[in-house]
């Protein structure tokens, strides 16, 4: 079960910090991924973090946003700093075990978290 937090409203140029904690000892085997949807737009990957915290991001969010990972605490981070309007969406955590080629696709994940909002003004 995964349990996402820290949506909000920031200004343009602000930060947010969600969170994505999860439930059961193997966590720590599964790849965990950030997705937003805004109204009306397909769901799209953001980041993700391996078993072995390897990093993906999208283009999009490069340099500005950072996912990090505590395996002992089950939790995943998505840091977002110098936020834009074209970054306000519904944020989705999920977790699964796809192979480093689907890693930015949401259908290779099996466990989604319900969405945390993200609003940014201008």
């Amino acid at each position: 079960q995964l349990q996402a937090s820290g949506g909000g409203l920031v200004q343009a140029g602000g930060s947010l910090r969600l969170s994505c904690a999860a439930s059961g000892r193997t966590f720590r085997n599964y790849k965990v991924g950030w997705f937003r949807q805004a109204p009306g737009k397909e769901r799209e990957f953001v980041a993700a973090v391996g078993g072995n915290s390897g990093l993906y991001y999208a283009d999009s969010v490069k340099g500005r946003f950072t996912i990090s990972r505590d395996n002992a605490k089950n939790t995943v981070t998505l840091q977002m700093n110098s936020l834009k309007p074209e970054d306000t969406a519904a944020y989705y955590c999920a977790a699964g075990t796809p192979i480093i080629g689907t890693i930015r696709r949401a259908g290779a994940y099996n466990y989604w978290g319900q969405g945390t909002q993200v609003t940014v003004s201008s």
